[in-house]
């Protein structure tokens, strides 16, 4: 991927793009009409007033056993009564959210610290060089350009999109001449895409956009028209409907959508789930990956200097990741971790790119890699412990240099042209604002491009990485950050961060979320759970399907570690995850409620019985499995599924559940089903909230002035619920 199609945001790291036969009995599910009416009656409890919210009788059964579903009700996105029990539930929470003295400091905090002008790496398309620019509090980043030294304008305003700032600018793509360009716009957070063409000189708008575009790359083909991706328009909500075969278009200019060429994905032999196709710089070839889950993926290359050239098989299953990285003419070169779990780059001839021909071209190491081209070379990062470390190779294979970071944390992709001398990467940490870094790819010399305009002074605090045991013996990295002179007394607030999943790695990122936390003499742990990717395919897999409660013993130990080391205690711990990592937050605080003080659960997958029947969830059966797949695995996500395990009698920590009302990844049925559960069931006398954005979905793309109340709303939430009656700083 290029630079031209990254978007800069301060979306959660924590995204999702994310089962087999065997069910030997059939699902049945019983709907009554003789349903609790909804009732504007209140229950008391600590203070909070909850509306009532009606359980119906519907039951699944799985494999004999009778699943009863009481909020099954709330999955309906578009009915009224759905929409009735949002607007109630957002009330009581606001309520008790106003009451906190504090809140609005927090949020004037948070937009002091925010405003400054943030500029992006700049990149080159045709005769301008690009590059994403906020002034400080903006909603969204302006993309600006200038030719030569030039004045810089504005190229696209996603902030003019809408009034409340909540369309997004998704992805930004060039023609190869750099004359036209093509971009995806999110309404409301959605995952569906809408794609606008325009002139890039004029900025005139070509034709009618392309609608309901969804997990899509714009790949161009020369200057006559790109790749995209898409599913069909599902029946019933678009929220929440299932969305199962992926399919690969190809757009030529001028021409009208519904004549888009089917490239890939338009019958039953090839039905992915999520399906991709980008073209080589050198628009030699035409790259399509497949895939049925998350993890795996098959992969075909089509000759687009010959017409009606066949999809030749590179890779025929699902049992790695692979892709192409480069080409010289006929020679591949593939990242891959088939037989290398940590990852390494093979090359192999076009003509006959089956694995048996592949030649190793950078080895595997001990250490998981993550590889980009640019300037005529490879760039190899390689994670140790979660902390980066950068080579650059030339095309013979051969080591040049080790790249000379500034310190120890995390240094984004150097990635470009082929004939671009100069290129650009971001380093930070925990503590450390990004700063951008100018880098010469034949010296080997790089300096400051562009250093961050925070108002926050990283000397203040320190970073360190400990590594503590988990449940059964597994050590883990976790990194512990806060405010120099910290006294270890177990009172500090604390807010540990987890994820665990989908080979996702958790690498050291400064955010002013997090900066404005510290300040307040916060410290903020985030541990490198098994499920993610720190250490390649096999700490992946120790955290999937029945494996899946190491996740939860890992986040559980660093816990443990947090209050042992006298770091905090429980009555100062907070826990924190999204989408996967809400999964990770629901099955800990109902598993161990005792630990920990307050419970963070953001857009999370937290009905593991149900996740698979909407969207693009089925998708995610690699890393939990699924209720129909086997007894034994229905027993196994039963038995951790957070909205399946509240118990009434037990006290539960202060819990915000957060969420938005468009979130068509994780569809917010699953936390509005946990929170009614929470209400219903709480014994303790801690509030159980649920904080529903509307007019938001998954994260990215959220406007600024959203992330801040939302921040705000959060900290102010866990600080009250730590008895805390004033700021601490």
């Amino acid at each position: 991927m290029n630079k031209t199609s990254l978007l800069i945001s301060s979306a959660l790291l924590s995204t999702l793009v994310i089962g087999c036969s065997g069910h030997n009995s059939t699902a049945t599910e019983k709907q009554t009409t003789s349903q609790i009416e909804q009732t504007t009656a209140q229950v008391s409890r600590s203070q909070v007033s909850y509306p009532v919210t009606k359980q119906g009788t519907v039951s699944t059964d799985y494999f004999g056993t009778q699943v009863a579903d009481p909020y099954r009700w709330l999955e309906d996105d578009r009915s009224e009564e759905t929409s009735a029990w949002v607007k109630a539930e957002n009330k009581v929470t606001f309520s008790y959210l106003e009451q906190i003295p504090y809140r609005e400091q927090l949020k004037e905090r948070l937009a002091d610290l925010w405003n400054y002008e943030k500029i992006g790496s700049p990149f080159n398309e045709g005769k301008y060089t690009y590059f994403y620019k906020n002034d400080g509090l903006q909603n969204q980043y302006v993309v600006f350009r200038q030719e030569g030294d030039g004045p810089a304008e504005v190229f696209l305003d996603p902030n003019t999109f809408s009034e409340d700032g909540t369309t997004s600018l998704g992805q930004l793509s060039f023609s190869k001449d750099g004359s036209i360009a093509a971009y995806s716009i999110s309404e409301g957070g959605s995952d569906w895409r809408k794609i606008i063409i325009i002139d890039a000189e004029t900025k005139k708008v070509l034709e009618e956009p392309l609608v309901d575009v969804k997990f899509s790359d714009i790949s161009w083909y020369s200057n006559k028209g790109f790749y995209y991706s898409s599913y069909d328009k599902p029946k019933g909500s678009e929220l929440s409907a299932k969305t199962d075969q992926h399919k690969l278009y190809y757009h030529q200019l001028g021409q009208a959508q519904i004549d888009d060429l089917v490239v890939f994905g338009d019958s039953e032999a090839q039905k992915r789930r999520y399906v991709s196709g980008n073209v080589t710089q050198d628009d030699r070839y035409l790259v399509i990956s497949g895939a049925k889950s998350t993890s795996g993926n098959d992969l075909y290359l089509k000759d687009l200097s010959q017409p009606n050239s066949p999809l030749v098989t590179i890779v025929d299953n699902f049992d790695s990741d692979t892709s192409l990285i480069e080409n010289e003419g006929e020679k591949l070169y593939l990242v891959t971790n088939l037989n290398a779990p940590n990852k390494k780059i093979v090359s192999v001839d076009a003509t006959q790119p089956n694995p048996a021909n592949w030649q190793d071209f950078i080895a595997e190491t001990e250490h998981v890699l993550t590889a980009s081209v640019g300037g005529g070379y490879f760039f190899t990062e390689y994670m140790v412990d979660a902390i980066s470390k950068v080579y650059q190779y030339n095309y013979q294979g051969k080591q040049v240099r080790e790249i000379s970071l500034p310190g120890v944390g995390s240094a984004s992709s150097l990635e470009g042209k082929k004939e671009e001398s100069t290129l650009y990467f971001s380093f930070t940490n925990y503590k450390t604002p990004a700063t951008i870094y100018r880098f010469d790819v034949n010296t080997g010399v790089s300096d400051t491009y562009r250093k961050s305009g925070a108002k926050f002074d990283s000397d203040d605090y320190e970073s360190k990485q400990v590594f503590y045991r988990s449940k059964d013996g597994t050590k883990i990295p976790m990194i512990i950050t806060y405010k120099k002179g910290l006294e270890l007394n177990g009172k500090n607030p604390t807010i540990l961060y987890g994820y665990g999943g989908f080979n996702i790695s958790l690498t050291p990122r400064f955010s002013v979320t997090r900066a404005v936390w510290l300040e307040q003499g916060g410290i903020y742990a985030v541990a490198n759970l098994r499920g993610g990717g720190e250490y390649g395919k096999k700490w992946h897999k120790a955290g999937t399907q029945q494996n899946k409660q190491n996740v939860f013993d890992d986040f559980i130990a660093a816990g443990e570690y947090l209050i042992s080391e006298n770091y905090t205690s429980s009555d100062y711990l907070a826990i924190n995850g999204g989408s996967n990592g809400g999964l990770l937050v629901g099955a800990v605080m109902t598993q161990r409620p005792d630990l920990m003080k307050v419970a963070l659960p953001a857009v999370g997958v937290l009905d593991m019985l149900r996740y698979h029947t909407f969207t693009a969830g089925a998708g995610w059966a690699y890393d939990y499995g699924t209720a129909e797949q086997s007894k034994e695995m229905f027993n196994y996500l039963k038995g951790y599924s957070p909205v399946h395990n509240v118990k009434a009698g037990v006290s539960y920590p202060a819990t915000l559940v957060t969420t938005g009302d468009h979130d068509d990844r994780v569809v917010p049925a699953h936390s509005f089903k946990f929170a009614a559960q929470l209400q219903a069931k709480q014994a303790g006398s801690a509030p159980t909230l649920i904080r529903i954005e509307t007019n938001a979905g998954h994260g990215a793309g959220t406007p600024v002035s959203k992330t801040i109340e939302q921040y705000a709303d959060i900290y102010a939430f866990t600080l009250f619920n730590m008895g805390y009656q004033k700021l601490l700083h």
